[in-house]
C-alpha cells in the first residue's frame, strides 16, 4: 500500500526515473563486461563486487541526477502540477531525461570500445572541443543509425512507463511534505559530496574490474571536479627540504653542477667538452604508437615494415616509456623534462608561460623552433603553451588549399603534414637558421582515415591501417628529405605521444606504457640500440648531448648516452608511478601506495621498498611544489 500511495505521488515520477536509471545502468555495466569478457578471470564471488559495487554508484549518481527534478517538484503549486497544461510540460522533459540516459549509455559502449575505461579527463576533453569530437564521431560511426535507434528505445521506453507517469499527476501533496521529502533526498547527494569519490569502493588490484564497477555519469563529472590535484593533499609526502636535498642528489650527474646552494633551486649548469655540434632537430611525435605494433617487439602482422627495415640504421631505444595516456602528457614531457604532475598536464594548465623547455633553450641558442600540428592546435591549449615557451606555431589554419590533399576531423593526413615540414625547413634553411620543429601526427587516430593507394589496408578500416599509413608516411618524408641541403645536418627523432591503449588488469599496466624512440641520422649518430630504461622526460637532456650543448638546466630527465637513468615516471590523471630497479611504485590520490616486482613488461603485487617510494614521493612532489612556485621559468 505505501509503495502504490509512493508510486501515485508526484514524487513518483522521481521513483520512476530511477527505476528506469538503475535498469539501464545495470544493462550498460552488463554489455561492458561482455566486450572484455575474455580479458578477466571472473569468479562468482568477483563479479558479486562487480555488480554491488556498482549499484553503490549508481545509486549516489542518481541521487546528483534527480537534484534538478526535486527542485521542481517542491516550488511547483499544487493547481498547476495537476493541470493537463503541466502534463505537455512533464512529458517532453520526463522523455528528454530518457534520452540523456540514453545517450548516456550509448556513448559509454563507444567509450569503452575505444578506452577500456569509464568516462574520465578523456571525455571531459570531448566535451570542451565539441568541433574535433562531433566531426569525429560523424566520420567514424553511422550516427544517423544511432540517433535513431536512440529516439526509438527513449520513445519504447516512455510508451512504457505512460500510464504509472500519469498516475503521478493527479495527488495534492502540502508543500510542507514536499519540503520534507525533497530536503531528505537531498541530504544523500550533499553526503556523498564530501565522503565519497571514486576510490571509496574499490575492488582491490584490479582496475578492469573498477572500471566496471564504477558508473560513467558519476566518473564524468568527477573528472571535471579532479582537473588537477594538490600533491600534499592527496599523496604521501615528507617535508620539502629533505625532498628537495633528495633530488638533488638524484639530479645530478658527472658534467654538472647547481647553480646555487639553496636547497629548492635545481638549476644545473650541464656542460659537454669541446665545440657545439650545431645539428638541426626534427622531433616527430606520432600519435598512439605503441611499441607492440614494430616487429622488433613481436607484432606479426607487419603493420610497420618500413620503420622496421629503418631500424637497423638506427639508434633504437627498447626500453622507453611515456609518462602518461594522452598527447599533451607527452609533449609535457618532451618539452620540460618533468615527472607528470597529478590532474591534467601543464600544456592545458594556467600559468604554463615561459617555462624552461627545450624550445626555449635551443631559441636561445640561435634555433628556429617550430610547433607544427596537422589540425587546429587550440585544441588541448597546444597552441598557448608552444608559442609561449619557444615555438612559432604553424596549423591547419597555416595550410593553403594546395597544401591539403587529404583531411580528417582531427587534421590533414600525415604526408601533408611531413610535406608542410619540408617547406618550414627549407625557409629556416633559406634564413641561415638552424631549426627545430616538433611535429605532432593525427592520422593514426580515429576514424582511422588516410589517402587511398598508398598501403594495402583500406582507409577506415581499423587502427593496423592507421598505424600502417603512418609507417608509410614517416619513411616517405625521411626519403623526400635526403634531396634537400640540411638532410645530412639533422637529427631526426620519431616518438610516441602515448600508446593505442592504457587498460589493464593492474592500476598502472607497464607494458601499456611501452614506445618507441628512434633515432635516425646516418651522418650523425651510430645505429645501434640502446636498453636503458629511460622515458619522455629523457629526450631533450639527449638532444642536448647529442648537439653537444652546454645549457642551463631544470631538466629531470637526464642524457641517456651519458648515463642509464634507470626509472621511468608513469600516470592517469590521478595515478601516478614510479619504475626503477624492476620495481613499480602506483601512489594513489588516498595516501595509499600499490607496489608490483615488473619481470619485462609482466608484473604482480609486492611489497613495497621504502627506497622506492621515498624517490616516488621526491619526484612528484618536488616537481608539483616547483611547477607551483613559479621555478620553472626559463632564465633569458
Amino acid at each position: 500500500m505505501n509503495a502504490q500511495k509512493i508510486m501515485r505521488s508526484r514524487y513518483g515520477g522521481v521513483v520512476l526515473f530511477g527505476i528506469l536509471f538503475l535498469i539501464l545502468a545495470f544493462i550498460t555495466r552488463t554489455v561492458l563486461l561482455f566486450i572484455d569478457l575474455s580479458s578477466e578471470e571472473l569468479t562468482l564471488f568477483r563479479l558479486v563486487e562487480i555488480y554491488a559495487i556498482g549499484l553503490f554508484y549508481d545509486l549516489i549518481a542518481l541521487s546528483y541526477f534527480i537534484i534538478p527534478f526535486t527542485l521542481y517538484l517542491l516550488v511547483i503549486p499544487n493547481k498547476v502540477y495537476r493541470s493537463v497544461y503541466h502534463r505537455w510540460i512533464a512529458y517532453p522533459f520526463f522523455i528528454l531525461s530518457i534520452g540523456i540516459l540514453i545517450f548516456s549509455c550509448t556513448g559509454e559502449y563507444f567509450f569503452w570500445k575505444e578506452f577500456s575505461v569509464r568516462y574520465n579527463f578523456i571525455a571531459v576533453d570531448y566535451l570542451v572541443y565539441t568541433h574535433e569530437v562531433i566531426g569525429n564521431i560523424e566520420e567514424s560511426y553511422p550516427i544517423p543509425m544511432i540517433i535513431m535507434g536512440m529516439l526509438l528505445m527513449s520513445a519504447a521506453i516512455f510508451a512504457i512507463i505512460y500510464k504509472p507517469f500519469n498516475r503521478t499527476q493527479i495527488e495534492n501533496t502540502k508543500f510542507k511534505k514536499r519540503l520534507v521529502v525533497t530536503l531528505g533526498l537531498w541530504c544523500i547527494p550533499a553526503l556523498a559530496f564530501f565522503t565519497v569519490n571514486s576510490r571509496t569502493v574499490q575492488i582491490k588490484a584490479n582496475t578492469y574490474c573498477n572500471e566496471l564497477a564504477h558508473n560513467g555519469i558519476y566518473q564524468i563529472f568527477a573528472a571535471f571536479r579532479n582537473n588537477e590535484l594538490n600533491y600534499k593533499t592527496f599523496y604521501r609526502s615528507i617535508d620539502d627540504r629533505k625532498a628537495f636535498s633528495h633530488l638533488r642528489q638524484l639530479l645530478i650527474t658527472p658534467n654538472s653542477h647547481f647553480t646555487s646552494n639553496n636547497v629548492f633551486d635545481i638549476t644545473r649548469k650541464v656542460e659537454y667538452p669541446g665545440r657545439p655540434k650545431r645539428y638541426n632537430v626534427i622531433l616527430i611525435t606520432v600519435e598512439s604508437l605503441s611499441a607492440d605494433f614494430f616487429t622488433r617487439f613481436g607484432n606479426t602482422d607487419h603493420i610497420t615494415p618500413h620503420m622496421d627495415k629503418l631500424l637497423p640504421r638506427s639508434l633504437l631505444f627498447t626500453n622507453f616509456f611515456a609518462t602518461g595516456t594522452r598527447t599533451v602528457r607527452g609533449m609535457e614531457a618532451l618539452t620540460l623534462s618533468l615527472p607528470p604532475t597529478p590532474g591534467s598536464s601543464i600544456v592545458k594548465r594556467p600559468h604554463n608561460e615561459d617555462m624552461s623547455t627545450l624550445g626555449n633553450i635551443l631559441r636561445k641558442k640561435g634555433y628556429e623552433c617550430n610547433f607544427i600540428y596537422a589540425g587546429y592546435g587550440y585544441f588541448d591549449n597546444m597552441n598557448y603553451f608552444f608559442s609561449h615557451n619557444g615555438y612559432n606555431i604553424i596549423d591547419e589554419n597555416n595550410f593553403s588549399k594546395s597544401e591539403i590533399t587529404f583531411k580528417t576531423i582531427w587534421g590533414v593526413c600525415d604526408e601533408d603534414l611531413f610535406a608542410k615540414t619540408i617547406k618550414v625547413a627549407d625557409q629556416s634553411y633559406a634564413k641561415g637558421k638552424l631549426f627545430h620543429d616538433f611535429i605532432m601526427t593525427t592520422s593514426n587516430h580515429r576514424p582511422y582515415e588516410y589517402p587511398s593507394g598508398r598501403i594495402d589496408i583500406p582507409s577506415h578500416s581499423g587502427r593496423k591501417g592507421a598505424v600502417k599509413y603512418t609507417d608509410y608516411a614517416i619513411v616517405k618524408f625521411l626519403h623526400d628529405a635526403v634531396t634537400h641541403p640540411w638532410f645530412k645536418n639533422t637529427i631526426f627523432l620519431i616518438v610516441a605521444d602515448h600508446c593505442a591503449s592504457s587498460a589493464g588488469k593492474t592500476s598502472l599496466p607497464v607494458a601499456k606504457y611501452h614506445i618507441p624512440l628512434i633515432i635516425y641520422a646516418p651522418d650523425i649518430v651510430r645505429p645501434g640500440e640502446n636498453n636503458s630504461l629511460c622515458s619522455q622526460v629523457d629526450v631533450s637532456p639527449t638532444i642536448m648531448g647529442l648537439l653537444n650543448m652546454s645549457y642551463t638546466s631544470k631538466f629531470y630527465g637526464k642524457d641517456v648516452l651519458l648515463e642509464d637513468p634507470d626509472r621511468v615516471f608513469l600516470s592517469t590523471y590521478q595515478k601516478i608511478g614510479f619504475l626503477h630497479d624492476n620495481k613499480l611504485i602506483v601512489q594513489e590520490p588516498t595516501m595509499n601506495t600499490e607496489s608490483f616486482k615488473v619481470t619485462g613488461l609482466n608484473q604482480e603485487a609486492s611489497t613495497v621498498d621504502k627506497n622506492n617510494l621515498f624517490d616516488c614521493i621526491t619526484y612528484y612532489q618536488t616537481a608539483s611544489y616547483l611547477f607551483h612556485h613559479g621555478a620553472l621559468l626559463f632564465k633569458k
